[in-house]
């Protein structure tokens, strides 16, 4: 069996790291392309030909986590219908290999890609994320948010709560074009303050804000118009709860940040009483999306029991390209479908992986078991 398993699992890990680097290099040329635009731009034409490709490069992890069910499948399916073309399975299968080992042996394969998809996306990519934006920072000015307006959130401080707004992440996690509004317990504006740039101190709890304008409002006058005190400050510092992780969610794609940073900032949308629906199902869509890597192992086995002599392995390879591509796409409709209907977000992130593992096991039970 140790032979049996050594020759299944070295034939697909080649396969799926075959076409895993075959889709990536494409994504790095398009990409690149994409780039070249921004060379020679920034402040003093900073931004070289060097650049574009450390950040091209720092986006690959990223592009290897959304590829690897994809890749997966098809580096499956591939093997699988090579050994039903070439009468290989059909000789394991007399070796002892029936189709509760033969499923048995794919699982335990694919939880060894559902561990490296997790790591790759939970821990990698949200680095290499974060260090790409912060090359686009650092030569051409800002890193892009999310939206014209940048990025909103809410703070709390008893009685007291705050709204903020960063425009934009700057080089070295800056911020870019911060103004806080803040409101008394009856909802009303009691001072508003703009800040060319700021940071978060160490402490996590403390923003350093330069170049500051404050406005308070007091009551109003006999006049009846409201009294404005405005101070120019060179700095300012804002004691709050809003973390440098908590900005980075807020200004770059959820999809791109760690489980644990996309949780706590759930939590904290909710105790400001804030909509969290896209960010929660963002959040159990990167809990399930690893385990997909188990229905497309499950999705590939049938293909080991078709009669394929005279089918050619192009079109087993585009079969396996389109089905990737459609739970791809499925996968993506159902988080937009819903948001847009306030589904429970973890029926919303579930529902694809197990409409494919419902039809993979319909597909084994028919091809298997009753032929």
């Amino acid at each position: 069996m140790k032979t049996l398993r050594r020759l299944i699992y070295g034939e697909v890990m080649a396969k799926v790291g075959f076409a895993t680097m075959g889709f990536v290099g494409l994504f790095f040329f398009f990409d690149l392309v994409d780039e070249l635009k921004w060379i020679g731009q920034g402040p003093g034409n900073a931004y070289a030909i060097r650049h574009a490709l450390a950040y091209v490069l720092l986006l690959v992890p990223g592009h290897v986590y959304e590829l690897m069910p994809i890749t997966v499948l098809i580096g499956t399916i591939f093997v699988m219908a090579r050994f039903a073309q070439s009468s290989e399975f059909t000789i394991l299968r007399t070796s002892g290999l029936g189709p509760f080992k033969a499923l048995h042996t794919l699982l335990g394969l694919g939880l060894g890609f559902v561990v490296l998809t997790f790591v790759v996306g939970d821990y990698v990519t949200p680095i290499a994320s974060r260090q790409a934006q912060l090359i686009k920072a650092k030569y051409l000015g800002e890193a892009g948010s999310q939206g014209i307006t940048g990025a909103w959130l809410k703070e709390s401080h008893g009685s007291i709560s705050s709204v903020v707004n960063v425009a934009a992440l700057g080089g070295d996690g800056q911020l870019i074009g911060v103004r806080v509004f803040e409101f008394d317990a009856k909802g009303k504006l009691t001072s508003m303050i703009r800040a060319g740039t700021g940071e978060v101190l160490d402490d996590g709890q403390t923003w350093l804000l330069n170049n500051v304008q404050r406005d308070q409002f007091q009551a109003t006058a006999a006049n009846g118009r409201p009294q404005i005190q405005r101070e120019q400050l060179p700095e300012w510092r804002w004691d709050n709860n809003l973390s440098a992780e908590m900005v980075s969610v807020a200004l770059l794609k959820p999809e791109r940040m760690a489980t644990v940073e996309l949780f706590n900032y759930i939590q904290h949308l909710r105790s400001n009483e804030q909509a969290s629906q896209r960010y929660e199902i963002d959040f159990w869509k990167k809990v399930f999306y690893p385990l997909s890597c188990l229905v497309m192992v499950v999705l590939a086995l049938p293909f080991a029991y078709l009669h394929l002599r005279s089918t050619s392995m192009t079109s087993m390879v585009f079969l396996g390209v389109l089905l990737g591509i459609s739970f791809f796409l499925i996968n993506n409709l159902f988080g937009f479908i819903g948001n847009l209907n306030a589904w429970s977000p973890w029926l919303a992130a579930a529902t694809p992986g197990m409409v494919y593992m419902a039809a993979s096991l319909v597909a084994f039970g028919w091809l298997v078991l009753r032929h």
